[in-house]
């Protein structure tokens, strides 16, 4: 039961994320920055899909996806399209990955630490879902404050 509660989370605020990203009037609005805001919406949204894909799709999907956390924030410029594919890709990532996962490993260990002390499986995959609708609602402000 929880799985389809996750799928349904991670499948809704990844829709989100495509259409927010759609939602821009001019694509480079959504790279700029502003004092007091360190990242951009394109670094955001880099960083959620490399996030999802290290922590759902290399360990429960064993897709082989090698991380680069700071090319998520330091990457410029990134064509729209290619976000929003990106973002579409990680939607069937995650879909794939948690249909790999029993309610019995949900209890278990989570295969990386990731934090000071070890977590299980399921609260991981719970603060991937904060996490991401975390990201999700400052890129929207973003948007509205500066999408002008």
């Amino acid at each position: 039961m929880l799985i389809e509660t996750l799928k349904s989370l991670f499948n809704r605020d990844l829709n989100q994320l495509k259409a927010e990203m759609e939602l821009y009037q001019n694509e480079i609005q959504i790279w700029h920055i502003q004092k007091g805001i360190a990242n951009s919406a394109g670094n955001l949204c880099l960083h959620l899909v490399g996030n999802l894909n290290t922590y759902i799709g290399a360990e429960f999907g064993k897709t082989g996806y090698i991380r680069n956390r700071a090319l998520e924030f330091s990457l410029k410029n990134v064509p729209r399209a290619e976000l929003i594919t990106k973002i579409e890709e990680t939607i069937v990532v995650v879909n794939n990955a948690l249909n790999n996962i029993s309610e019995e490993e949900l209890k278990m260990e989570f295969p990386l630490l990731v934090f000071e002390t070890k977590t299980s499986t399921e609260f991981m995959l719970l603060h991937l879902t904060t996490h991401l609708a975390y990201h999700l609602g400052q890129i929207n402000y973003h948007r509205r404050l500066l999408d002008v």
